[in-house]
């Protein structure tokens, strides 16, 4: 694996820990706020952004790590050539409706400039460009696993992304 795979793989995993860490401790915050004679108002929306962008980064990981759910009962009895073909088609899929999220994703980015959040201090096109974010990445994982199974390098004896159901 290149220096710029594992900057990127260990920058997303780095940004999803801190994502879901950060939901963690602001609900918290807002749990010990309803005892307390003091209230804060953002944090629902703070906990929501940060959901966004933990799915963001997350959801590229979990593509190349082939950590999706899938029921795959049937591609298991098929020949590994057979398999190879149809996940490249999927991956294939997988760029074609990720490009498609890119092209929107870049619209709602800039429709989020003038909108300002109720309650933090910042432009919507922040929150907005976590839609953007994970579609650039979904198409660069999967051009990868695409290039993996061209490669033969996709291993099937493994049961990847947990049990066989």
């Amino acid at each position: 694996m290149s220096l710029f795979r594992k900057l990127i793989d260990g920058t997303l995993a780095f940004l999803t820990i801190a994502s879901f860490s950060g939901v963690i401790i602001i609900v918290t915050v807002q749990i010990i706020s309803r005892f307390a004679p003091f209230s804060f108002i953002w944090t629902e929306e703070l906990t929501r952004y940060l959901f966004l962008y933990g799915i963001a980064f997350g959801a590229p990981l979990a593509l190349m790590r082939n950590e999706f759910i899938n029921v795959d009962m049937i591609l298991n009895r098929m020949s590994d050539n057979f398999r190879r073909y149809y996940e490249v088609v999927i991956y294939l899929t997988i760029i074609l409706l990720s490009l498609i999220m890119v092209k929107e994703g870049y619209g709602f980015t800039l429709l989020g400039e003038n909108q300002r959040s109720a309650t933090m201090p910042f432009q919507m096109s922040v929150v907005h460009a976590s839609l953007l974010i994970m579609a650039v990445f979904l198409v660069f994982y999967a051009v990868l696993k695409i290039i993996d199974l061209v490669k033969n390098k996709q291993d099937y004896s493994q049961n990847y992304g947990g049990d066989d159901y």
